[in-house]
């Protein structure tokens, strides 16, 4: 058979790429649709030793198969246009939702069981009498009732660990209507009776395990996120024994160890520097932009960022003993006011549940008083309980927040806590920092050199991790680096390396010899040319703040200087030289003033404000502790979604509202009828199930927001 596609033909077959290597995992927040994923895959497929490539468009997710390096990949993705994150495939294959799974396993049960039994109803319905609807009752009986107890165990077992400490929950009343139907149906079957209702039961726990399943999603959201996020970090070191390398775990460190910290990787562990120099990026622990020169002896804190040559530090504290750590007690201090808080469904549940008993009880001492009948009361009590049946309740938020976090994942911004939008929606003021959230370094007027002074600049820009030769190789994605050789990074001053017989250097003014203290580029003996790399604005920045409806102010822990630049560009207050204390003490008197605050930050002095904050957001490059300590992470470069995802949550929490209107609604229209005995438990159900789809459909009405 002849293949339709000749790259069909040459690729490799699922067999080889089985037999291949795991392969390398990478985050694309930016992709979109399925020209994103062709245009991948077509240029990866070109790569030396690639052997397979495939993209998820849903998880935003690469794997690349072969023999080739997570940087080669990388730059690749970099020149088609996409922003990428490497992923540790063990971290992300670790575990598996069996919870998720065994709730779609009994979802699918029931569904199955409910459509049949429905179909041995028809003919009941129909006007089968006599033996033919007792033999028709008796064999839905023996689908339902085990149907019933593996599928309806969820709500059963947290009906009764309520129970046992004398409370009600939502599972309660959901128990109750399971097994007084089920119960009373086989009493029925078992005594001759003309009505029987495995079906109202069975479907009342199908609809009832697609609200917990869609609830379960909702709050493993958080989970889902700190796994990808967690597979970005890198959890490795290099110690130093003997005078040989050896990777291990950094918990395995122990104080006096000696530790290798390769160039543009985090300071593991707090320590001393050993090395004669080094520079490092402290912002995530400042705040501060300007990268600080060390000597040897000079104190090292877990988190910093070294940005030139290798270097060796002695451990002086690890574990709980570090300068992360030591924070973690003021950050969890601060989420314990974030965990206080009461999501919408609880606050409903707490008044919802003892009100069904109530009705339902009422319901059936009043029918027993007046007639006598306790086989009509008990029918009537039960229906009470189905057409109460808080299915629509537990639908309302989960089936919002559902299609919500889904909506703001296409996006980019991925929410990690259960509350996130609940509390987002519900901000009144934005407070941000600045450097590494707001603003990157931009080497903007570097076109105005020479063609070859350009190649030669990405040159000795792509052998550094610092963020200005980051910036410079950014500037240049067209031009073709310059063969250069012998390459050294000086710490603290630049890179220099030799091109056509000629010493050229990249780095500071003062080290090229120049009268100017900025970034410069020196070739040979000709005079150095500054290049311009002021502080920059990151991508959507003007544009969201333009766009959000919000008083916004910046506090940062950078200079007055840069503080005034920054204010001027944006034309928001900003409060210079704030600590990790100021950062928290502001937003507790914005809190004191009656506001809700939004923070947004990415530094490790940002931590403890992420936490105490009403809602919190931190960029996918932020320091894991911030990260961790954020309800949202935008997953790509671009703040210029950051009102879509406001206004996602405010019109969430508004839908989620307008569901328990439609639930209410409902029951004020249906617990008369069902209580006046105009309604028998399989037309309860059925009415249950409606307000349910209503509630469903209604709650997609989140994707049509712009």
């Amino acid at each position: 058979m002849t293949a339709v596609c000749p790259a069909c033909v040459a690729g490799p077959t699922p067999e080889d790429i089985a037999a291949a290597s795991p392969g390398l995992q990478f985050s694309l927040p930016t992709i979109h649709c399925a020209a994103c994923i062709g245009k991948i895959e077509r240029g990866l497929a070109t790569l030396r030793g690639v052997q397979g490539v495939r993209v998820n468009l849903s998880l935003k997710r690469l794997t690349v198969n072969g023999q080739v390096g997570v940087e080669t990949v990388q730059a690749a993705l970099t020149d088609l246009g996409f922003e990428s994150y490497p992923l540790d495939a063990q971290a992300l294959n670790t575990s598996r939702d069996d919870r998720e799974r065994a709730l779609l396993t009994r979802m699918a049960v029931a569904g199955f069981a409910m459509m049949n039994i429905m179909l041995l109803s028809v003919a009941v319905w129909s006007g089968a009498t006599d033996a033919t609807r007792d033999l028709f009752h008796l064999i839905s009986a023996a689908i339902a009732l085990p149907v019933i107890m593996y599928s309806g165990q969820p709500f059963f077992t947290n009906a009764w660990s309520a129970l046992k400490v004398q409370r009600l929950n939502m599972d309660v009343p959901i128990s109750l209507a399971i097994l007084l139907a089920a119960g009373s149906s086989l009493y029925e079957t078992l005594h001759g009776g003309e009505h029987a209702y495995f079906d109202a039961a069975v479907a009342l726990t199908f609809f009832l395990l697609i609200g917990r399943y869609m609830d379960h999603r909702t709050r493993s959201a958080a989970r889902s996120a700190a796994k990808e996020l967690t597979a970005l970090e890198v959890h490795q070191a290099d110690r130093i024994t003997d005078g040989a390398v050896q990777s291990v775990p950094v918990a395995q460190l122990a104080v006096g160890d000696t530790i290798l910290v390769p160039c543009g990787a985090r300071v593991p562990v707090d320590g001393v520097l050993q090395s004669q120099a080094a520079l490092m990026d402290r912002s995530f622990l400042t705040g501060e932009s300007a990268a600080i020169s060390l000597e040897s002896g000079a104190v090292l804190q877990a988190g910093e960022i070294n940005l030139t040559a290798p270097f060796e530090m002695r451990a002086t504290a690890v574990g709980e003993d570090t300068t992360l750590r030591q924070m973690a007690a003021l950050v969890e201090t601060a989420e314990n006011g974030r965990n206080s808080y009461t999501a919408l469904a609880d606050k409903a549940a707490a008044l919802y549940a003892p009100l069904v008993h109530i009705l339902s009880f009422v319901a059936f001492l009043g029918w027993y008083v007046f007639t006598g009948d306790m086989r009509q009361s008990i029918n009537i009590a039960i229906a009470v309980l189905i057409i109460t049946c808080p299915c629509a309740l537990g639908l309302a938020v989960p089936a919002v927040s559902t299609a919500a976090i889904s909506r703001m994942f296409s996006a980019g911004f991925l929410v990690k806590h259960a509350t996130a939008l609940e509390r987002l929606a519900e901000v009144t003021t934005v407070v941000f920092d600045k450097t590494g959230t707001l603003t990157r370094p931009s080497v903007a007027a570097i076109s105005r050199l020479l063609s070859q002074d350009q190649a030669i600049a990405k040159a000795l820009a792509q052998a550094s991790h610092h963020p200005l030769s980051r910036a410079i190789v950014a500037a240049l994605p067209d031009v073709q680096a310059a063969k250069i050789s012998d390459v050294h990074e000086v710490p603290g001053q630049g890179v220099t390396a030799t091109w056509n017989g000629l010493v050229v250097r990249l780095g500071r003014g003062a080290w090229l010899g120049a009268d100017f203290d900025g970034l410069g580029l020196r070739v040979g003996a000709t005079a150095p040319q500054m290049i311009e790399a002021p502080e920059a604005l990151r991508e959507g920045v003007l544009e969201a703040l333009d766009d959000i409806d919000l008083p916004c102010e910046v506090v940062t822990g950078d200079t007055a200087a840069a503080a005034d630049a920054l204010a001027r560009k944006i034309d928001l207050p900003v409060l210079a030289d704030a600590r990790p204390a100021d950062k928290l003490g502001r937003l507790d008197a914005l809190a004191a003033q009656g506001h809700k605050v939004l923070m947004v930050g990415d530094g490790l002095n940002d931590t403890a404000a992420l936490a105490s904050a009403h809602a919190s957001i931190a960029p996918a490059a932020a320091l894991e502790a911030s990260r961790s300590a954020s309800d949202i992470v935008i997953l790509k470069e671009s703040f210029a979604d950051l009102p879509l995802m406001i206004r996602v949550a405010r019109g969430a929490s508004r839908l989620a509202h307008q569901n328990f209107t439609i639930a209410t609604v409902y029951n004020v229209i249906a617990v008369p009828v069902a209580i006046a005995g105009y309604a028998s438990p399989l037309i309860a159900a059925l009415a249950m199930s409606a307000s349910s789809i209503t509630v469903l459909l209604n709650s997609q009405r989140i994707r049509w927001i712009k």
